[in-house]
Order: structure tokens, then sequence, then C-alpha cells
């Protein structure tokens, strides 16, 4: 039986990759490409056409509380407000929109959730 480790310790090499840290400083997340954290480049989207807010790109357009066809394309099926990054709508206008909508919730122009539909 020919063993081939050496018998004193200290002449025993340890694998380069054993007890160092993974690669990136403190607070950095590993590189991982895929499920399973596997290494390898990013799967890129295709390109998306940049969403441009309506109100600004039409300025006689009006956010009124009391125009609820307008407001209800910015609700969800579910009495959700749709987010800003969904919707296309820049910062000042989506706080307006969002505005308009609790008002005309606050008299009942439009529903509040799912279950409280307004014909």
């Amino acid at each position: 039986m020919s063993d081939e480790r050496p018998t004193s310790t200290s002449s025993y090499q340890r694998p380069a990759s054993a007890g160092q840290r993974p690669a990136g400083g403190p607070g950095q997340r590993p590189s991982a490409g895929g499920p399973g954290g596997q290494g390898g480049p990013r799967k890129r989207r295709p390109f998306q056409r940049r969403k441009v807010c309506r109100f600004c790109a039409e300025k006689n357009l009006v956010i009124d509380y009391k125009e609820p066809r307008t407001l209800r394309f910015f609700i969800t099926e579910r009495g959700k407000i749709v987010p800003r990054r969904i919707s296309g709508n820049c910062a000042a206008h989506q706080r307006h929109i969002t505005e308009a909508i609790k008002r005309a919730r606050n008299i009942a122009l439009l529903p509040i959730a799912a279950n409280h539909a307004v014909n």
C-alpha cells in the first residue's frame, strides 16, 4: 500500500481555493448568471421602446378626479394603482394621478377593490 500523502502536516499544501473568500469586496453580490448560481453572461432583454408620459406629450389632457374614464387606464382590474414604471408617466403626473384616483375613490366614482365594482 503506497500512501501518497505526506506524513508530516507541515509539508502539506492546501488547495489554492481553500479558505479564500469569493472575489469582490464586502457587500458585493457574487456574480450569478442564472438559476442555481452558475456564472456566465446574463440574458439581455430585447430593446423596448421608451414609454412617454401621455400628459406631457398631449398638453390638452387634464387629470381630473371627476373623469373616471381617464383614470381607469391607471388602475388594475383588482383596483390597484398602476406604478409609474409600467404606465410610463412622469413623476409629477403620477402624483397627480394618484391623488385624483384617491379622490375619485372617496366619492365612489372608482372602485376601492375588485369586489367593489361600480357599474
